[in-house]
């Protein structure tokens, strides 16, 4: 088993990523009270419910299964997590088990954070992205109408528990919509481990065990160390949202029905990528390595059908890098270096926008 520690001080706590992991009693160790409660989707549930629920032992455990998809990241789906805490008579000791995807982990969360002021939980992440990405560092939201995470908290979990062996049941689009993420710490921080995704890229979309858990290992390294570094998204966290300006616009065009949040945030990438060669500060080459690297996965690489400049213009604005009017963007001086801006020339954007968007 690997374990990687998330240095905050009194709030740091451990990630475990291994095969099997869900049928032993790992949860039931950062439990603190004696309650429970388990909240996963209707797609989850019948594979892995009864797994968890076994190993939490004499615990009062308690369960919610939440409708799936990311049209239900809503605050009535997250009135129903309070519901059933209130139901069960859950105290301010209880601690909050999210089962699932990157939506049972942002609402879990945010319940956990609201909840009687404050209650723990552990993050058990089902999809790639989640496992990478959104079970780390502590940012928990709902979405609203007119815009993604809009409504939310930072609030670390206890404990992230990786089980390798649910990405067997993934279907192929949401394996390769976590990889957008995966390949998003190349971009940003790690060029050695961009190469190391594009060599691998045959073995990983096979699963072969070691490669696939090496790559969860390595994203999971990356975010830990700039989570470690700037809790709050004050700075460099910011480095973590390339491509996901453009991306949560995509997302909020098409109500949050039609495109997997890692097929936004690829075609994203690339739009991010475009504008920093129209900056010049990238070159085509690299440009060309971005895009064939998501397009490998069949990803998108362009924005919705149908959307048109005047909609990211719209949805964009109401990004939440936005700072005193001005829209901060995360982008690319080359493949493992990127920075958080707001001064760039605003005709980049524009141009940007029109050679991805329709007329």
């Amino acid at each position: 088993m690997q374990k990687l520690d998330v240095s905050l001080a009194e709030r740091s706590y451990p990630i475990y990523i291994d095969r099997g992991l869900l049928g032993q009693d790992l949860i039931r160790g950062h439990v603190r009270g004696n309650q429970v409660m388990v909240v996963t989707n209707e797609t989850i549930a019948p594979l892995y419910l009864d797994a968890v629920t076994r190993g939490l032992g004499d615990l009062q455990c308690d369960t919610l299964i939440l409708p799936d998809g990311e049209q239900h990241k809503t605050l009535a789906t997250l009135e129903r997590i309070f519901d059933a805490l209130m139901a069960h008579r859950h105290s301010r000791t209880t601690t909050l088990v999210a089962l699932g995807g990157g939506v049972i982990g942002d609402m879990v969360g945010f319940a956990a954070a609201c909840y009687q002021r404050g209650v723990d939980f552990i993050q058990v992440p089902t999809t790639l992205l989640a496992q990478v990405d959104s079970s780390v560092g502590g940012k928990t939201a709902v979405n609203h109408p007119r815009g993604k995470n809009m409504i939310g908290a930072f609030h670390q979990p206890r404990a992230v528990v990786i089980d390798t062996a649910v990405l067997d049941t993934l279907p192929e689009r949401e394996f390769a919509a976590g990889m957008a993420e995966v390949i998003k710490y190349g971009l940003i921080r790690d060029p050695e481990f961009f190469q190391w995704l594009l060599d691998n890229q045959a073995a990983l979309a096979a699963r072969d065990t070691a490669p696939v858990a090496e790559a969860i290992l390595r994203s999971c390294r990356n975010k830990a160390e700039v989570v470690a570094a700037d809790e709050t998204e004050q700075g460099n966290r910011a480095l973590l949202n390339l491509g996901h300006t453009f991306g949560h616009a995509m997302e909020t065009f098409t109500g949050y029905r039609d495109w997997l949040h890692g097929e936004a945030v690829s075609a994203g990438m690339v739009m991010a990528a475009r504008m920093s060669l129209e900056l010049g500060w990238l070159k085509q080459a690299d440009l060309d390595r971005v895009s064939d690297s998501l397009a490998a996965w069949k990803l998108p690489v362009t924005a919705p059908e149908g959307m048109a400049r005047a909609d990211f213009s719209e949805l964009m604005a109401l990004d939440k890098k936005v700072q005193n009017g001005r829209l901060r963007l995360v982008l690319l001086n080359q493949i493992g270096d990127a920075l958080v801006t707001g001064e760039y020339d605003p005709n980049a954007l524009t141009r940007t926008l029109e050679a991805f968007c329709e007329r």
